[in-house]
């Protein structure tokens, strides 16, 4: 009654079209929260639970982004972080997690996180926040 159909996408349903997205979390709602999302707004999305499978895939598939947490299995996401920013076409990061240290934040935007957010962060925020750094990529 009066809503509208499922077929019918808002206005922002595709702002993630022809985007590439990574998430990396070693937590499975998270991740998959976070990947529905994206999915959602347009984004091809590719998602793993650790480390050396992040890099890996960055490697392979080259995203445009790469939403990755810090405290992950077989790898850390600061070791990530430090790998693909090392690549010549480098994706943009969003690092996402529990730690509010100052440091670790410093860390992080030392080795190329282009946005540092901590959980619990509303997957609202970080769709905008992943907007504004891709709209300003293409600028």
């Amino acid at each position: 009654m009066g809503d509208s159909s499922p077929s019918s996408p808002g206005p922002e349903s595709t702002r993630f079209d022809g985007v590439l997205v990574l998430v990396v979390d070693d937590d499975t709602d998270i991740r998959e929260s976070f990947a529905g999302g994206f999915r959602a707004e347009g984004a091809e999305v590719l998602t793993c639970s650790d480390g050396q499978e992040a890099v890996v895939l960055c490697g392979e598939h080259q995203p445009d982004i790469v939403i990755l947490d810090m405290m992950l299995p077989r790898r850390s996401g600061f070791l990530v972080l430090e790998k693909i920013k090392g690549y010549e076409e480098s994706p943009l990061v969003i690092m996402v997690t529990a730690n509010e240290g100052k440091r670790h934040q410093a860390y992080a935007e030392g080795y190329g996180a282009d946005r540092y957010l901590t959980k619990p962060v509303s997957l609202a925020k970080l769709l905008d926040v992943a907007a504004e750094l891709i709209e300003a990529e293409l600028e």
